[in-house]
């Protein structure tokens, strides 16, 4: 295969069990843990949790990535497309609302293959936002519910954080297409059955790209169309120099929570401001896989 899957194109050469390129993953899926995760959006976890599985590799390069072990080391188990729908299958008996599938774009052509025949649950697209919407185009009628990021607007901090400085053109472009497939979004007793909820994540000393991200979500969608989190969950990693060193302080993320309500975007979650603990990254110990 020579992949051009997502935003970089590297054109790599990636077999069933090597690949190369920016990712550096093989064909068949490579992936760290399974298991029923309740740290999601309360629509998502509901009350018996999100049937998660979290994938190696990823199209991003995120300096402060809290699942560094498995994005930049690309530390997992490979596994056949077989196992992966096996897995699927053990998460919703074990009563996942969904299948929440964490960082999966290096492996869409494995994934497709295992949607068939559809899953009794939502299948929920947990990404970075840097796609492709030819990638996505792809996956149509297979993905009910779409959880990306939106991260920048700011190129020279997209450039900085993520080494993508093309992000939001193509970030933006990905969430129009997700609403597109998926539609308004949907709630039944709580539960997110189809739709888009974007995240953005504040940043330390970033309040006016946050701002950016909402002015965008707000000017381009209406009240009930799209779902929006606001994170505060930033923890600092390993090695984290300048701003990244820090928190987030409790009044940048009380201006983002008004800048939110300002701009009219009433629909979705903010986070406890106390939310930067240690349960937020799961242990990559292979549990599930």
């Amino acid at each position: 295969m020579i992949c051009t899957l997502c935003p970089r194109r590297c054109a790599a050469v990636r077999t069933e069990t090597a690949g190369e390129g920016f990712c550096a993953m093989p064909v068949l899926p490579v992936a760290a843990r399974a298991g029923l995760h309740f740290w999601e959006e309360p629509c998502v976890s509901g009350v018996r949790g999100s049937g998660a599985v979290f994938f190696s590799g990823c199209v991003l390069g995120c300096v402060f990535c809290q699942n560094g072990r498995i994005s930049r080391e690309r530390w997992g188990r490979p596994i056949t497309v077989a196992r992966l729908r096996e897995i699927f299958e053990e998460l919703i008996a074990q009563g996942a609302h969904n299948i929440n599938l964490v960082s999966p774009t290096p492996f869409v052509p494995a994934i497709r293959e295992t949607l068939q025949p559809p899953l009794p649950v939502p299948v929920v697209w947990n990404t970075g936002g840097y796609e492709r919407v030819e990638t996505l185009r792809s996956l149509e009628g297979l993905v009910q519910v779409w959880l990306p990021d939106l991260k920048y607007v700011d190129a020279a901090l997209a450039r900085r954080y993520s080494g993508a400085a093309d992000y939001f053109a193509f970030a933006s472009a990905a969430i129009v297409e997700m609403h597109r497939q998926a539609g308004d979004f949907v709630l039944e007793d709580g539960l997110l059955k189809r739709g888009v909820m974007i995240r953005h994540l504040l940043l330390p000393g970033a309040l006016d790209n946050a701002k950016a991200v909402m002015d965008w979500v707000a000017g381009t969608f209406r009240p009930g169309q799209v779902l929006f989190s606001l994170m505060a969950q930033y923890t600092p990693q390993p090695g984290a120099e300048g701003l990244l060193a820090r928190r987030v302080t409790g009044g940048e993320y009380r201006a983002a929570m008004a800048y939110m309500e300002n701009v009219g975007i009433v629909d979705g979650y903010c986070q406890e401001a106390g939310s930067a603990r240690a349960e937020y990254t799961p242990e990559f110990d292979l549990t599930g896989i």
